[in-house]
């Protein structure tokens, strides 16, 4: 009788050695159900041929495409060993050409193969050599019935092709050979959705889905089992969500209430302006979470410059006002700085409390960084643990076993996504009970995103600037094209500097030696690209050209502490007129009066960081400019996305344009992770609804069955979710 393959079995087993070593090596699969969640990128079909036209924007990548052999000629070259052979295929598909090339002692067998009029599969890395697209050596799999292979025709007649995510080992017809050893054991796959819901839906039963997405027979077969497996991925991942929301609820915390006439309403009276309606909404959303019994797990979602560390800090003091104390978390040296310099400003004597002329109602604010010298570290912890700080600010020195707090009830995350769930619970533990938690971001997220991703938080907006806040105007300046425009550009900043105003340029590189090969290489990769411009080389020219006579500083992340403190300190004060910077300033940095922004390079930054780094300008009453400066062709994508940035200030409608341009894993956090994506056909910009939908059925089905005891094909689809390496992805954010 046949080997069946159990669906946990490792695929030696059923593949052997060498292959099982090259499925997870290159694609990361291990089991057979690993295989079985392969799915096909796309499916060619029998005597139509695929498009050959996307392949330019395929350089370096590892192509399959189905086309007709044109014609082939066999050329006779002469070397410096000699002569050789080479063989020239012209494939199309009546749209578009391409060209195969075969060398040497290889070129006889495809030679024998592709004649005039035959069909193949062909798969192979797309190159450009004179400026043509080609396939060097390609493998092929015959498909027509001029094929000398009759099997593998026979095997593909009158059939949907699936085409799968292949690597230059392993091809794409290899895998479907693959998925053929396997296939016969999906019938002992284990179903996670219940019943109920997968027949109130109408979706198919699991074994037949994966049966149609490998083995289609028809289109509408392909669209049924793709909308029944999003549904198993966006329904498990929500259950998980489901679960952690449900666990934190069960968890005991203290009540947080600001006390009337206390530290909040102190700070409350001493603010020059009146909070936007926004700031009021969200306020009380959180102020509302913090008066539980159980902790509160809220997301902050603010536009650039709408007053999030305003809230962030209003809640901070109603936990001091109810004798705890808050952390504030910050992804970098220069933003903790900057959060500690720009919150005892605002705060004034309040921030002084116990000290000589601070006042009786305030509070300690302290801060705790890795590179503080002995005597104020050990000063900073001593408050902490007494109790005489209310409030700090830190980076991840904060999360150090030896950081103890007198009464942690509040820890605030800024730029959530700089860190993993790791590091937030690691804070979170030093409670005497489970804190409360506001966690921040200023990049806007859509909502299908923040569902996925943050699942496990509620949300909140704040998308209603300040009064007084200043329009932002952007342009992009095409340096290649029109050099006149990068000339009055700097002509501009020196307007700027010379009215009153500061200013900022931002290159995608430091340029002192430790990045050069890592640079260079990319730049090789690039074909014949220069390296991204440098903060060090540009400030340089800058002095001693377009802005000579102009007080310029630099600041970057590998710069001491102490010096990058002073640099902030000193521009924010106003003696730097121009900071030539990395992306440190991206988040945070509040200085009102800088009013440009040159962002060198601006092709190599995502739309939503470009989006960020504009947010630096702008922030007092002058109004604000921001300048793209790029040497990209008018109409190539990067230039598409820059006039994108310049076109809207809205960040949510920029964040879904840059989520459609990146893959989706780096959307969930693969980038921060390095971990493979779990979601293969659930598309979070697409499928808004199926993940609202799962959301609603995952929270109604944990409510019921917190521990899922009645669904054991659910468990045991979690558990396979959420092993170590998952749950850090899940959470990462």
């Amino acid at each position: 009788m046949e080997h069946v393959p159990a669906l946990d079995e490792d695929l030696k087993k059923t593949l052997g050695p060498a292959t099982a070593k090259v499925l997870a090596e290159q694609l990361g699969l291990h089991t057979a159900l690993d295989l079985l969640h392969h799915y096909p990128r796309r499916y060619a079909e029998r005597g139509e041929l695929t498009s050959l036209a996307e392949l330019a924007d395929q350089i370096d990548e590892h192509v399959t495409v189905v086309a007709q052999v044109a014609d082939a000629r066999l050329l006779t070259y002469q070397g410096s060993r000699g002569g050789g052979k080479r063989l020239e295929v012209t494939i199309t598909d009546g749209s578009g050409r391409l060209q195969l090339v075969f060398f040497g002692a290889g070129v006889h067998k495809p030679h024998k193969d592709l004649l005039p009029g035959s069909r193949a599969m062909f798969a192979g890395k797309v190159s450009k050599f004179n400026n043509k697209l080609q396939l060097a050596h390609p493998a092929y799999e015959p498909l027509g019935v001029d094929a000398s292979d009759q099997d593998a025709a026979g095997a593909f007649a009158g059939r949907l092709i699936p085409i799968y995510p292949a690597c230059a080992k392993m091809e794409s017809w290899k895998i479907t050979k693959c998925v053929d050893a396997v296939l016969p054991g999906v019938g002992e796959i284990v179903d996670p959705l219940p019943p109920a819901l997968r027949e109130g839906r109408g979706l198919l039963p699991l074994t037949e889905a994966l049966l149609k997405i490998h083995r289609p027979t028809t289109k509408a077969d392909i669209e049924d089992a793709r909308q029944r497996l999003k549904w198993d991925e966006a329904f498990v991942l929500q259950v998980a969500l489901a679960r952690r929301r449900h666990d934190d609820s069960q968890l005991p915390a203290v009540p947080r209430r600001a006390t009337p006439g206390g530290l909040l309403d102190s700070f409350d009276v001493t603010l020059p302006f009146t909070l936007t309606e926004g700031q009021q909404t969200v306020s009380k959303e959180i102020f509302d979470g913090l008066a539980t019994s159980h902790p509160m797990h809220r997301l902050l979602q603010g536009e650039v410059g709408s007053g999030k560390t305003l809230v962030a800090l209003r809640a901070m003091l109603a936990v001091v006002d109810s004798g705890g104390q808050a952390a504030m978390l910050a992804p970098t040296e220069v933003l903790a700085q900057q959060h500690h310099r720009s919150i005892t400003e605002m705060m004034g004597e309040l921030a002084e409390g116990g000290m000589l002329g601070g006042s009786d109602a305030g509070t300690k604010v302290v801060l705790l960084t890795g590179s503080m010298g002995m005597p104020a570290r050990r000063q900073a912890l001593l408050d902490l643990v007494t109790g005489e700080a209310g409030i700090v600010i830190g980076t991840h020195a904060l999360i150090e076993d030896k950081v103890r707090f007198h009464d942690l009830g509040l820890v605030v995350v800024d730029e959530q996504h700089r860190f993993g769930v790791e590091q937030r619970d690691a804070l979170r533990s030093k409670g005497k009970q489970p804190p409360h938690l506001l966690v921040m971001t200023a990049t806007p997220i859509p909502r299908t995103v923040a569902m996925t991703v943050f699942g496990d938080l509620e949300t909140s907006v704040l998308d209603q600037l300040p009064a007084g806040r200043s329009p932002i105007a952007t342009h992009v300046v095409p340096a290649k094209d029109k050099p006149h425009f990068l000339t009055r550009a700097w002509e501009r900043v020196r307007e700027e500097v010379e009215n009153g105003h500061q200013a900022y340029v931002v290159c995608p590189r430091i340029g002192d030696g430790e990045d050069e090969p890592k640079k260079k290489k990319a730049a090789e990769e690039n074909g014949d690209r220069r390296p991204p411009l440098a903060v060090l080389e540009i400030a340089e020219q800058l002095v001693k050209g377009p802005l000579s006579g102009l007080s310029v500083e630099v600041l970057h992340g590998r710069m001491d502490p102490a010096d990058k403190d002073d640099v902030m300190r000193r521009f924010a004060a106003g003696e730097v007129k121009v900071l030539v910077a990395t992306t440190v300033i991206e988040v945070g940095v509040n200085v009102p009066n800088s009013t440009v922004m040159v962002i060198m390079d601006a092709d190599r930054f995502g739309v939503s960081q470009l989006h960020q780094l504009r947010g630096r300008v702008g922030r007092g009453s002058a109004p604000g400019l921001c300048l793209l400066v790029s040497e990209m062709h008018e109409a190539s994508p990067a230039r598409a996305r820059l006039a994108a940035v310049a076109a809207t200030l809205d960040g949510f409608e920029l964040s879904r344009i840059d989520l459609e341009q990146r893959r989706e894993g780096d959307v969930l956090g693969q980038a921060q992770s390095g971990v493979r994506s779990s979601l293969r056909m659930l598309a979070v910009i697409e499928d808004e609804e199926v993940i609202a939908q799962a959301r609603e059925e995952a929270t109604r089905v944990v409510a019921a069955d917190p521990d899922l005891e009645r669904l054991p094909g659910l468990r045991t689809a979690l558990d396979a979710l959420l092993d170590a390496e998952r749950e850090r992805y899940l959470e990462k954010g």
